[in-house]
């Protein structure tokens, strides 16, 4: 099986950490979204993983690609960097990977992660992961016919078709086929909403008489905003708690009290403070005399006398001051 992973977009809603961080490798304790995704996929099936092809911009870093790359052969696959220059549409970015299309394929988009119970059906010809929304209409959705397999999708429905919002996950058994649907479009400028959606492609795929169907996830966790995402780290957390070792060996921890559930990553100094509950800390932090709850310090960051609370704090910062929610990018330095 091969994962295309497309995410090449530039992470506005994100900003400032995405003008020096790809969204996708921010951390989330300890992992950057991207590297929970790849896990979480490669958890729903006992097929092999042969190739993971991450599509990205061409402004992403080298750092950022090896990061990528180290990624998949952490799960025994070879990884791919390919580019895609300009969005056009979820079908256009999957089709940036075209080498990478044959046999069983499964797409994944990097702004999302989820917690399932389920392995992937290869004998199915497509499968698409969702979840049940009571305000769905910001999403793809798909209807179901009263045997549950996939009878119709929607893109962004103005008004209520089904409350089944796809996650940005999918499975194909044939991804030639895949390809040829998503070329299709292309050839024949066929856009829905001014972009190539793949959405249009799985519907020609279905009248064709390929069937589709859709496993629900137990949890769809955003990554699309800092407030989603510092969400999503608190979601992360309890569920990791117990099961992962959260707090690294290599970490000082003097007169600071912690509740759980946190991370602490490697090399973390930790001094005169209250961590938690819901808090990483990620590698190489100096926190002193501070408080922190519901938040993310990404690494190398240095924290003193501060309470925070629902923040995001970047790589090398450098943080003094009062209680406030805030948003600071990489490299910054704020007193």
């Amino acid at each position: 099986m091969n994962i295309i992973i497309p995410m090449a977009g530039q992470g506005k809603r994100m900003r400032p950490h995405t003008l020096t961080t790809p969204k996708p490798l921010i951390p989330i304790a300890g992992k950057s979204i991207v590297q929970r995704l790849v896990e979480d996929i490669v958890h729903t099936t006992k097929e092999k993983i042969e190739h993971i092809a991450f599509i990205i911009h061409p402004s992403f870093s080298k750092d950022a690609e090896t990061m990528l790359l180290n990624i998949a052969t952490a799960m025994g696959a070879t990884g791919h960097i390919t580019y895609q220059e300009e969005p056009k549409g979820t079908a256009h970015a999957i089709l940036c990977a075209v080498d990478f299309l044959e046999g069983n394929v499964l797409v994944a988009f990097a702004d999302t992660l989820f917690d399932a119970r389920f392995e992937i059906d290869t004998q199915k010809d497509a499968i698409i992961w969702t979840q049940r929304l009571d305000n769905p209409e910001q999403f793809g959705v798909v209807v179901l016919d009263e045997a549950g397999k996939i009878i119709r999708f929607e893109e962004k429905p103005q008004t209520f078709v089904s409350d089944l919002a796809i996650i940005g996950v999918y499975y194909f058994r044939d991804g030639k086929n895949l390809q040829q649907e998503l070329q299709f479009l292309l050839d024949n400028n066929i856009q829905t909403k001014g972009e190539y959606q793949l959405t249009d492609a799985m519907e020609n795929m279905r009248q064709k008489g390929k069937e589709f169907y859709t496993d629900i996830v137990n949890e769809w966790l955003d990554c699309g905003n800092k407030d989603a995402t510092v969400q999503t780290n608190q979601r992360i957390l309890v569920l990791k708690s117990g099961k992962d070792e959260l707090i690294d060996a290599s970490a000082k921890i003097e007169n600071t009290t912690i509740i759980p559930p946190v991370f602490i990553g490697p090399g973390a100094v930790l001094k005169n403070a209250v961590i938690g509950p819901y808090t990483s800390i990620e590698a190489g932090c100096k926190i002193e005399n501070a408080i922190i709850e519901n938040s993310i310090v990404c690494a190398n960051t240095q924290v003193q006398a501060v309470v925070l609370t629902q923040s995001l704090i970047g790589r090398e910062v450098n943080l003094a001051g009062q209680k406030r929610a805030l948003s600071l990018g990489d490299f910054s330095t704020e007193a």
